[in-house]
């Protein structure tokens, strides 16, 4: 299996409901590190799963209407916990629905996978990972 992987990051306020989050019920903030990784069986005619540019470019777009946000404001969370977990999934969701539009530059049937992983701290992160 061959993968690539890119990097951008995202800086959100939110808090979370319930007795197991302690502190963190309070509104707080968070600085994510984003990697968002494409993974195919084999490599296209040009010797890539996909072009890197085009992915960060991406990735940077579908962060770009949670960064800097309260996602407590946000519809897409509403009702539910923004959990490194949670929001791994939407960032795999929406990359994966750009992915089937064939805006990562190549056929989502040729793409095997996406995963994405949110880095809390150099001790702490949460990844999706989902077929295309």
């Amino acid at each position: 299996m061959f993968r690539v992987t890119v990097r951008d990051h995202m800086m959100v306020a939110h808090s979370l409901r319930g007795d197991v989050f302690g502190p963190a019920q309070r509104l707080h903030g968070a600085t994510y590190v984003v990697d968002a990784t494409v993974s195919a069986e084999d490599v296209d005619g040009a010797g890539i799963v996909v072009d890197i540019g085009r992915l960060s470019e991406h990735l940077h777009a579908v962060l770009a209407d949670l960064t800097y946000s309260n996602l407590d404001d946000h519809e897409e969370l509403a009702g539910r916990n923004s959990s490194t977990e949670v929001l791994a999934r939407l960032v795999a969701d929406r990359l994966a629905e750009r992915a089937a539009a064939g805006q990562l530059g190549r056929d989502v049937a040729d793409l095997a996978a996406i995963e994405v992983t949110l880095r809390e701290s150099h001790i702490a992160w949460a990844s999706y990972e989902r077929a295309l």
